[in-house]
């Protein structure tokens, strides 16, 4: 659920707001790259759905084991990227938060990705 809410967060700001996000960070926005802003929005706002209707579903098993993967590599991915970056150089603050809460949720879906889940009860 904390990744759906994560997500969505991210998914509205990136898709509503592009150019104040590009703004704040001193990228341009020329080239695309503001569209570009709005298709990861995007993504983020349907990997952001996907997890919230799966909040019931017991992820781990083998029919949820693709909405572990999928997280698990989005995740594992993002935060190889943001480490690079923020060590690097001189990382601003809300990188290093991003690369942490990657951090954390890369850890956390690798278990409950690569372990079994425990019945309740």
């Amino acid at each position: 659920m904390a990744s759906a809410v994560v997500m969505c967060i991210a998914g509205i700001a990136t898709s509503f707001f592009p150019q104040e996000i590009l703004n704040s960070t001193g990228l341009s926005s020329a080239n695309g790259t503001v569209i570009l802003l709005q298709i990861t929005g995007a993504l983020y706002f349907g990997f952001a759905m996907m997890n919230w209707m799966a909040k019931t579903v017991l992820i781990g098993g083998i029919y949820s084991k693709p909405l572990a993967m999928g997280n698990f590599m989005h995740f594992v991915i993002g935060a190889l990227a943001l480490l690079k970056i923020t060590f690097s150089s001189q990382a601003l603050m809300y990188v290093s938060i991003a690369t942490i809460v990657y951090t954390v949720f890369a850890i956390l879906f690798g278990i409950v990705t690569f372990t079994s889940p425990a019945k309740k009860g």
